[in-house]
């Protein structure tokens, strides 16, 4: 896979903890990595492959269907069930772009998880939690920009803010949704939502919607991130951090939610 790269991101939300679990193909091989609030497992293969519409890699098998993870450190299976996709494509008419450096998709907007992982000697038991699972492809990450995703009890979220390159310029993209009570509410640049950005927070308007995320701590662990098909580059996850969320409707609040539990991640 030369100069390019393709992967899974697999979030398990639980009683007993939140564990993320990353699957590439790109140049050289594959990776796998390991994400929670206290450490990270970074994994590299020689080979791997796709299957039942996602990897596998050494031993271990990464899908839409669940997980079984063997790899140093970290051993387990985990099952999904009930996934929930999104109603079109993520990126709406620019997954069409023969330009973009990386496009994204979004499998799973929320499932239910059940089973468990072994990460260094101490078990997560994910059953009875939340999961969602999203993709990235092409040859690098934006250079900027940020990420966050939290599934609540009657929904899910997720929001992303890249600067995107074309040509000799960058425009700013955003492509995100609320999902509650079973109605997708899509927020993307395609749909004419405008970001107005600081250092911890981001506001996001789209005609009569407006979308707050604000990030009250950051804890964070160290991820791998492809440049050119190359896992080379260092950004920074928090699993699990505190922030806000308020979704609003002209003067209606549709949702408005505090949570230990979301995930974030900031490359400004």
């Amino acid at each position: 896979m030369d100069k390019r790269f393709e992967g899974l991101y697999f979030k398990q939300q639980a009683h007993d903890g939140t564990i993320a679990v990353i699957a590439a193909l790109h140049d050289k091989g594959a990776s796998v990595q390991i994400v929670t609030p206290r450490e990270t497992i970074y994994e590299t293969f020689s080979n791997g492959r796709r299957a039942v519409g996602g990897y596998r890699i050494g031993g271990s098998l990464f899908s839409p269907s669940g997980l079984a993870v063997d790899i140093p450190g970290c051993q387990g299976t985990v099952l999904f069930r009930e996934l929930t996709p999104p109603r079109y494509d993520i990126m709406g008419p620019f997954a069409a772009l023969p330009f973009m450096e990386c496009r994204h998709k979004v499998v799973s907007l929320r499932h239910e998880v059940e089973g468990a992982l072994m990460v260094n000697g101490r078990e997560y038991d994910l059953s009875g939690g939340l999961g969602y699972i999203e993709g990235d492809s092409g040859r690098s990450f934006p250079r900027r920009y940020l990420w966050t995703q939290y599934l609540f009890e009657e929904g899910s979220l997720m929001l992303s803010v890249a600067d995107i390159p074309i040509g000799h310029t960058t425009f700013t993209g955003i492509i995100g949704f609320v999902y509650m009570n079973g109605r997708e509410i899509r927020l993307a640049s395609y749909l004419g939502a405008k970001a107005h950005r600081a250092e911890k927070s981001v506001v996001i308007r789209q005609g009569e919607l407006t979308f707050t995320a604000e990030i009250m701590s950051r804890p964070e662990q160290k991820l791998f991130a492809p440049t050119n098909g190359k896992m080379v580059r260092t950004i920074h996850e928090a699993p699990v951090c505190s922030a806000k969320y308020r979704l609003f409707q002209g003067g209606r609040v549709l949702l408005n939610l505090s949570t230990d539990s979301a995930s974030f991640e900031y490359e400004y």
